[in-house]
């Protein structure tokens, strides 16, 4: 009697009807209420990919790499493409081959974003005085 009662839950017409309507129209179809990428204004989304930055963590400093100056340039360009121009505490740091394209696909998810592009850079060098004040407070360099 609970095959009776699980074969109509998982094989009924309702999921019959999602299923095929899943396969047959594109994403964008599925999520009525995500906006083009081209419909976010250009500093909103410069915001929103700031805020990702934010998430973003080198593993042996408490204090995520935007404000640990490690963030050099962000642009955004009105078609939703992202280029970051970004640097390393050290050429020897240990995530230099996780970081960036960790970066790079954060920004890639951030609604809005079309396309993403990091690249890491070393002129000028990072220095302890490229943190901002919030994170020298955290690290109890002030």
């Amino acid at each position: 009697m609970d095959e009776k009662e699980v074969k109509p839950d998982s094989s009924g017409p309702a999921d019959s009807k999602v299923s095929s309507t899943a396969a047959s129209e594109p994403a964008s179809a599925q999520m009525p209420d995500a906006p083009p990428a081209e419909a976010v204004p250009v500093p909103e989304l410069e915001k929103r990919v700031v805020d990702v930055l934010r998430t973003c963590y080198d593993p042996e400093i408490p204090v995520n790499i935007h404000e640990l100056g490690l963030i050099y340039n962000v642009d955004v360009q009105p078609g939703g493409a992202v280029n970051i121009r970004m640097t390393l505490t050290s050429p020897m740091c240990p995530v230099a081959g996780s970081l960036p394209p960790e970066v790079e696909a954060k920004v890639r998810n951030v609604p809005g974003v079309t396309a993403s592009k990091v690249e890491v850079v070393w002129d000028p060098p990072w220095t302890p005085a490229m943190m901002s004040e919030a994170a020298k407070l955290q690290l109890n360099m002030m």
